[in-house]
């Protein structure tokens, strides 16, 4: 049996190190850099996708690749875009780190650059795009779905005129892919309709400067048919990061991580909940790390939290427990750049681990296996072997006398040996014979004996 169990322990041990080896070497290949090879002449053109939604995951891709790009002293660098929007924080990041860059950047517009999209490509030094690609429709919304504030919307539209201004383009077009009030019928934008602009359309308001096709349409357009072309992927840590930074994934890990702790402690040893929500904490802290959303001090500071809550069960008082749980939900805020959301996604994390836990205990009777190694659960009980006191029924029946005056209660000697007694209520003169009557535990009930 011994065995057995040694082995189930190193069987969950070995699972959850292959876990964090996987997570660990994924974070390493992450930022394994790579030389790009240039051609005879030199010339060499780097191309970045942006695909998907625009959150911090992709701001982290794409400044690494356009620090690759800058320190292998590429010629160009193209983007080529193809995403419905995001973040608008993201977005603006993305965007100056565009305008930052000394290698001339292409945005080159296969079908789709939205909202965020829109921007992004606005700050480009170029704009290219395929005879079926649109940009615009560029309205900020809140996570629920709903307009924006107009604070957020007058913030918005500055960055919007600041990314036209950059190239010299005709700042109403921007403007009109975020504001809903600006008229332009002549692109078929009237009052009360944003702006979206086919290949067409931009070429004909100065807001493209080419159409193309295919990459290598594009690529020989700007005249470096020759160059060598190093194609930017997506490594499978940026992959998971910009997953699990996802407004909807953050909530679902959370609730996963402190869930799969609770549940941990119903049960014994460390098994399959424990190692869920283990993964699930590590992995919310790695993705954000690698989108360049958390550093070193989140991660350090929810370790000091977690080993405060362990010294909590060694050490008592409270205290320790408050601050540890305090650095917790504070090494969260500390991986964020959106507040109110990581304070939704907490929320809803501990709505669900409560809900379960009072499911657990209240209709399937479980109690936290760490609490029964600090709280006295054993009962004082005859059942269990324990004696409150000495009974002595032995001495119902035996005769003796009053050492001293009973008045009711006295000393009286009872075969040979001094004993407390008390009578029935009544007074009984030293000397005089008694007889015991009642034994309740060591207290002894005594009666004057009747002379024979």
């Amino acid at each position: 049996m011994a065995n057995k169990m040694k082995f189930r322990q190193k069987y969950r041990r070995g699972i959850l190190s292959f876990y964090l080896f996987l997570i660990f070497s994924a974070l390493i290949l992450a930022f394994v850099p790579q030389k790009a090879q240039t051609n005879s002449n030199g010339e060499l053109v780097y191309v970045i996708p942006v695909e998907n939604a625009v959150e911090k995951g992709l701001y982290a891709f794409l400044d690494r690749s356009i620090t690759e790009a800058e320190d292998n002293n590429a010629s160009l660098i193209i983007l080529e875009i193809h995403t419905p929007g995001g973040a608008v924080d993201a977005a603006t990041d993305i965007g100056k780190r565009i305008r930052d860059s000394e290698t001339p950047i292409v945005a080159f517009i296969h079908t789709d650059a939205l909202s965020a999209g829109a921007y992004i490509a606005l700050n480009a030094d170029e704009i290219y795009m395929t005879s079926n690609g649109r940009m615009g429709a560029a309205t900020v919304i809140t996570g629920d779905g709903n307009a924006a504030d107009d604070k957020s919307t007058s913030a918005w539209l500055a960055a919007m005129r600041t990314a036209a201004e950059h190239n010299n383009r005709n700042v109403e077009y921007a403007l009109a892919m975020a504001d809903k009030e600006i008229d332009l019928p002549d692109v078929d934008a009237p009052k009360g309709k944003l702006l979206t602009l086919t290949a067409d359309q931009a070429l004909s308001v100065g807001y493209a400067e080419g159409i193309a096709d295919s990459r290598a349409q594009l690529i020989s357009q700007l005249g470096f048919e020759n160059a060598a072309v190093e194609v930017m992927e997506v490594s499978f840590a940026e992959k998971l990061a910009r997953f699990i930074t996802h407004p909807v994934v953050v909530p679902i890990l959370l609730s996963i991580g402190s869930l799969g702790l609770v549940l941990e402690l119903y049960s014994p040893g460390f098994g399959i909940p424990g190692i869920m929500g283990a993964s699930a904490l590590v992995l919310f802290f790695f993705g954000h790390m690698v989108a360049g959303l958390a550093g070193m001090e989140s991660l350090i500071l929810f370790v000091a939290g977690i080993v405060l809550i362990l010294l909590e069960f060694v050490v008592p008082g409270g205290i320790l427990g408050f601050i540890g749980l305090g650095a917790i939900i504070a090494s969260m805020f500390f991986a964020t750049d959106d507040i109110g959301h990581m304070a939704i996604s907490l929320l809803i994390a501990l709505g669900i681990t409560m809900v379960v836990s009072i499911i657990l205990f209240k209709v399937f009777g479980k109690r936290m296996r760490i609490l029964r190694k600090i709280v006295l659960s054993d009962s004082t009980n005859t059942e269990s072997g324990y004696i409150s006191n000495v009974s002595r029924v032995e001495l119902l029946g035996a005769e003796g006398f009053a050492l001293t005056t009973l008045r009711p209660s006295g000393t009286a000697l009872i075969n040979n040996e001094r004993i407390d007694v008390v009578t029935e209520g009544g007074y009984i003169e030293k000397n005089k014979k008694i007889v015991v009557v009642k034994t309740e535990g060591t207290r002894i009930v005594v009666r004057e004996a009747v002379e024979s």
